[in-house]
């Protein structure tokens, strides 16, 4: 009996695992107006980020805490870089599809690049 709770204890732990590390890596959405490219970020192990064809928004770092997803970053544009923080409530998160709440309501999809 206690080897069978030992067993599905050590199953809730890497089922755990799998579940944080499923967000690192690259996530794209079509660029509105030019549908067939796509942007977004790579979010790397060990919380560092970095864009996905967007020159003037870099990402640079991550959490993950709970639900929520901030990301951290330098937003370039008109002779300034200025510091942003992100966070968004994860909606869905699972091998091929990230959909992110903001707080001012919209919600964004992501999916992997193949």
């Amino acid at each position: 009996m206690l080897k069978k709770y030992v067993f599905i204890l050590c199953l809730a732990a890497l089922a755990g695992c799998a579940a944080n590390s499923t967000i690192t890596g690259p996530w794209v959405q079509p660029i509105p107006g030019m549908e067939q490219q796509m942007q977004g970020f790579k979010l790397g192990k060990g919380g560092e980020a970095s864009s996905i064809n967007m020159a003037t928004l870099l990402y640079e770092k991550w959490e993950k805490q709970g639900n929520t997803l901030t990301l951290y970053g330098k937003s370039i544009g008109n002779g300034q870089t200025l510091p942003f923080t992100e966070s968004y409530t994860i909606q869905q998160l699972d091998a091929s599809t990230l959909k992110l709440l903001s707080s001012y309501g919209s919600v964004f999809t992501y999916t992997r690049p193949k």
